[in-house]
């Protein structure tokens, strides 16, 4: 983040710039679905192609002179098919959510039936949600998880579309640490009819290493997020049969979206190039291991996990036992004062609304991006609970604030910036 012309032009702007890379620097970043995307990605971001129309494909623009922005656009479709084994991807959305609904808009008609997740049991907004487009477009219905083992409940699910009959059962999740049993949900689709859409979203780095099960070739369509774990140009892209292809291509565009960010599909391509490299696989595995010792410490230290650990990136933290007066908003305004950023999230059954909540949602990807390791891990976890048990102690939490910024300066961030 050299800042050569904005600080003369804008130097408001180049102060708040300056401003977030000291605090991305100086805290220990653990919002599931964050991460830190490589000096080269960021590059890409900030790249020329900024300034071009690019309506259409690559060979089929509503502009002259793409030439050159269809190469980026053909080396990212290429680096995303051969890193997941897909036949067509799609990389014009603009995020997960737009790559959600140009699955929609391709296959399904409004007030067609989606079966999805709970939002309070780990699903997300785009799944149905009644204040997101897709719950006013689409009738809803959402099967949950089972509430003594935290994990989904395949048999509710299976029952919910044999009742209701939905166009479209969704998976995925942006709260639940589990792995998804792809082919259990495809055989329900299969037998009620319906599109299975696997919304990958969250742990998109973990799939293309092999870290997680892929559901690309299982399902019908398969949509993520490109910054998350998978650590490429912010945005999203759906993956499919070839079969479906030209339908989903309309459904992004024009179904649900005009131009491409091609300065973004610009860092999703160099995204891809760097997660098709080896080190990449061992990043992923760093995460899994990273997330799974974190588990560990804060369990033994008394905090209670939705379904007792993860199998993935992330932990979902549920406060009531534990710390039954305090809320997730409390805990996340606590850590965030030693350093510790996350986020308040919902956990199943919770009565306080979801501003408010009782759990905390916790993810590596980017604290293992900096080299934090299992045994930062525990010391992490220890912290956290620190500083959970005596939010008052004004000694406590400034001495953990200091050993956050022991590890901040141990494992440190964007060192080639000024």
């Amino acid at each position: 983040m050299g800042l050569e012309f904005i600080p003369g032009a804008d130097p408001a702007v180049a102060e708040a710039l300056t401003g977030e890379l000291a605090h991305q620097r100086g805290s220990l970043y653990l919002v599931a679905s964050g991460n830190y995307l490589s000096p080269a990605v960021l590059e890409a971001q900030g790249a020329v192609v900024a300034n071009e129309r690019a309506e259409g494909y690559p060979g089929a623009r509503y502009f002259a002179g793409c030439d050159h922005v269809d190469e980026i656009e053909e080396l990212a479709i290429e680096r995303a098919r051969e890193l997941f084994g897909a036949d067509h991807v799609n990389v014009q959305p603009h995020s997960g959510t737009q790559s959600n609904m140009g699955v929609y808009v391709a296959v399904l008609d409004p007030g067609d039936t989606i079966l999805s997740l709970e939002l309070s049991h780990g699903g997300h907004l785009s799944h149905g949600h009644p204040a997101n487009f897709a719950g006013q477009y689409y009738d809803i219905v959402q099967y949950g998880i089972d509430l003594e083992t935290g994990r989904i409940d395949y048999d509710e699910l299976a029952a919910t579309a044999r009742e209701h009959d939905p166009a479209m059962i969704v998976t995925g999740f942006s709260a639940y640490p589990r792995e998804i049993d792809w082919e259990r949900v495809q055989s329900v689709a299969d037998e009620v009819g319906a599109y299975h859409m696997a919304d990958i979203a969250h742990i998109t780095g973990l799939v293309a290493a092999d870290e997680h099960p892929s559901p690309v070739g299982v399902v019908d369509f398969v949509t993520g997020s490109t910054h998350k774990s998978l650590r490429a140009g912010r945005g999203g892209f759906i993956m499919c049969d070839a079969d479906y292809a030209s339908d989903i291509d309309a459904g992004v565009f024009p179904g649900s979206q005009g131009d491409p960010l091609m300065h973004n599909v610009a860092g999703k391509a160099v995204g891809f190039r760097e997660a098709l490299e080896h080190e990449f696989e061992e990043y992923a595995a760093q995460v899994v291991a990273n997330a799974d010792a974190l588990a560990a410490t804060l369990t033994e230290h008394g905090l209670e996990l939705l379904s007792g650990g993860t199998d993935t990136h992330l932990l979902l933290i549920d406060l009531r036992e534990s710390h039954p007066d305090m809320t997730g908003k409390d805990a996340e305004s606590i850590l965030e004062t030693v350093g510790v950023v996350l986020n308040a999230n919902p956990v199943p059954g919770d009565t306080r609304p979801p501003t408010v909540t009782s759990g905390i949602r916790i993810g590596t990807p980017a604290v293992t991006t900096r080299g934090l390791d299992e045994s930062d891990m525990e010391t992490l976890g220890e912290l956290v609970v620190r500083a959970l048990d005596n939010p008052d102690d004004d000694e406590t939490i400034a001495a953990i604030g200091d050993r956050v910024d022991d590890l901040c300066d141990a494992h440190p961030l964007y060192e080639q910036y000024d």
